[in-house]
């Protein structure tokens, strides 16, 4: 690890981070709340916001996907979902969920802004966000698919969703170990 050039957790902590904050809205797999904190690792994210029925660190499963971001990438729990969204908006957070709605903006076409702060919310498996949590979202962003499905599992849609938010927002020479 160390010819990777990899930094140590004590040293992540001190970092600057991608100002995005990751909001789990009722995962019901614990190996995608760990693949969540591995590819929030991977970005440098600021927080991840673990809601409802959740698993939260420390827990076996989640560090068998996780393999150790969970000491690196820090976390809040809330009971509920609509309460973390309501506190992110009050600290002038931009909150969008990622969910097929009549109003959602295809990734491809949303360009987030430099000098905001954004949060995103990741909905269960099955029922997606819940409606009383779209509610409270300034908007929500799906990604487009081709196939027969009309789903990507939660770990992929955050993959792809923090890589594309990371690149337009130039983050790959911004941010330096």
């Amino acid at each position: 690890m160390d010819d990777l050039g990899r930094v140590s957790p004590d040293r992540f902590k001190e970092l600057e981070k991608f100002p995005l904050v990751i909001v789990l809205d009722n995962i019901r797999s614990m190996m995608n709340v760990g693949s969540v904190f591995r590819t929030a690792d991977a970005f440098r994210i600021e927080k991840i916001l673990l809601c409802g029925i959740t698993a939260c660190p420390p827990n076996k499963e989640i560090h068998k996907t996780a393999l150790g971001a969970t000491e690196s990438v820090d976390w809040q729990y809330y009971d509920d979902t609509v309460d973390a969204v309501k506190a992110l908006r009050n600290e002038d957070y931009h909150v969008f969920a990622l969910e097929q709605t009549t109003q959602s903006k295809s990734l491809k076409e949303f360009q987030p802004m430099k000098d905001i702060k954004y949060a995103l919310v990741f909905g269960n498996e099955v029922k997606g966000v819940h409606d009383n949590v779209l509610q409270h979202c300034h908007g929500s962003i799906e990604i487009p698919q081709f196939g027969t499905k009309h789903s990507f599992n939660i770990s992929v849609t955050a993959g792809i969703t923090l890589w594309d938010f990371f690149s337009k927002m130039g983050q790959f020479n911004h941010l330096n170990p």
